[in-house]
């Protein structure tokens, strides 16, 4: 399946796993079920910002954008970042107040088995969207699928607590375990925000930092050193740019030739890398 297409279907998913996992709390009447239910909210806002930012990086460069939309990607995971971190702010207060008021629960068995349909489907789209985003290269996609299988290792943990909390008759853990979810949740929002906001400050690439050191060493011979190597990330693509000193005898044409094939063969490597390369005399 495409991206864009993946993107549709996690937003359609989104809506009817939030309404299964509200069908499970209002049953039980379980503030941890709850909690569960609200997050989806946030998992249905952040699907929208990411079929938002797919359909707007596969655009064109254009005039206003010659180096393509695709940052609009790392925007999104942003805003989703932020979103998270508010659900879980939400979750707390809703938890709080039902801290020290003993809340019946109902038919637990019923309830859960029905949030663990929602989280099976949870977890099918996960692994859709991380196999999707491996083949595409999209980090929109992959940051939605770290933040629903996220969901599913916090469901399950909200499950685990219900059945002691049946057992043993102590409910205030039904309220504890909202709060456990909600760090869990806040967790993963600063962890998105830090990683789309040092993409979006420019944060070089050490990975592809060394392909290219690599490849540029095969070919020592040819040129004298090479320095100020920058690199940073455009969605998929990694621009980098780099100075290489050459014999001052060399002709523009022959210089020219130098640096594109060094570039091409970097490109057969590394598709989604595009080298720039600045021409200079050596130091005296």
């Amino acid at each position: 399946m495409e991206k864009k297409q993946v993107a549709i279907l996690a937003v359609l998913c989104g809506i009817a796993i939030f309404a299964i996992k509200l069908l499970a709390y209002m049953i039980s009447n379980s503030v941890a079920l709850l909690s569960d239910a609200l997050e989806s909210i946030v998992n249905i806002a952040a699907s929208g910002l990411m079929l938002f930012s797919v359909c707007v990086s596969e655009r064109a460069p254009d005039s206003s954008h010659k180096y393509g939309h695709e940052k609009v990607e790392d925007v999104s995971s942003l805003l989703e970042g932020i979103l998270i971190i508010i659900a879980a702010f939400l979750i707390i207060v809703a938890a709080a107040g039902r801290l020290f008021e003993t809340s019946e629960l109902f038919k637990l068995d019923l309830a859960i088995g029905i949030s663990m349909f929602a989280t099976a489907l949870n977890a099918g789209l996960s692994w859709l969207l991380i196999k999707t985003a491996k083949s595409c290269g999209s980090t929109a996609l992959e940051g939605d699928a770290k933040h629903l299988f996220s969901d599913v290792i916090s469901t399950i943990g909200v499950w685990l607590g219900l059945f002691v909390a049946e057992l043993t008759g102590w409910y205030f853990l039904d309220s504890v375990l909202a709060f456990i979810v909600a760090a869990l949740i806040i967790r993963i929002g600063i962890g998105l925000v830090l990683k789309s906001s040092n993409r979006l400050m420019d944060q070089s690439c050490e990975e592809e930092e060394k392909m290219i050191i690599e490849v540029l060493s095969r070919h020592t011979f040819n040129f004298i050193d090479f320095h100020n190597l920058k690199t940073r990330r455009s969605g998929t693509h990694v621009l980098a740019e780099l100075h290489l000193s050459v014999d001052g005898s060399l002709s523009v044409k022959e210089a020219h030739d130098l640096t594109d094939h060094l570039a091409e063969e970097l490109k057969e490597e590394q598709p989604n890398i595009n080298l720039t390369i600045h021409i200079e005399p050596p130091k005296k």
